[in-house]
């Protein structure tokens, strides 16, 4: 279920990255910017080939923990499995990584999990193939109903 009339003006999406992840999220960041998202770019600010992820990572979980129903995030990294372990580790996130194949994936991450962070696989991604599974996912819409029943039972764990 993909929702058309995302209000971009109240959705806050925001973004990190590594080295790994570093080029992707400057191209993302343009792409949201020029769709008319707010973005707020928690890092990293330029290329260091020996940065931690978790430095850039984590203040975006934290970000969309404190206002889930009016933020996302979009982290990057090499997989992106370290920084959605890293992210889930903050209550209330619920990170899914992409990393190719169909865009559906992302899509059904929101629709039946409520993602609300996306994170992308830098080095197994063009940047055209991104860009559309950020659209999927930023346009789908949780389906709620016995979905929601799963979440609440992994929150009670």
């Amino acid at each position: 279920m993909v929702d058309n009339n995302i209000h971009k003006n109240n959705m806050k999406i925001y973004i990190g990255s590594d080295h790994a992840g570093f080029e992707l999220k400057e191209e993302i960041k343009k792409f949201l910017l020029e769709k008319g998202y707010f973005v707020e770019d928690k890092g990293a600010f330029q290329y260091q080939a020996e940065d931690d992820y978790p430095d850039f990572i984590r203040p975006v979980a934290e970000a969309v923990s404190k206002d889930p129903e009016n933020s996302r995030g979009i982290i990057f990294g090499g997989s992106g499995q370290g920084e959605a372990i890293c992210a889930n580790r903050v209550k209330g996130v619920r990170a899914a990584v992409y990393y190719g194949g169909t865009v559906h994936i992302a899509e059904l991450s929101r629709e039946h999990n409520n993602s609300n962070i996306l994170s992308l696989g830098a080095r197994f991604l063009h940047s055209d193939e991104a860009k559309t599974a950020v659209d999927f996912w930023l346009r789908a819409k949780f389906a709620g109903g016995r979905h929601q029943r799963r979440i609440d039972k992994i929150d009670k764990a």
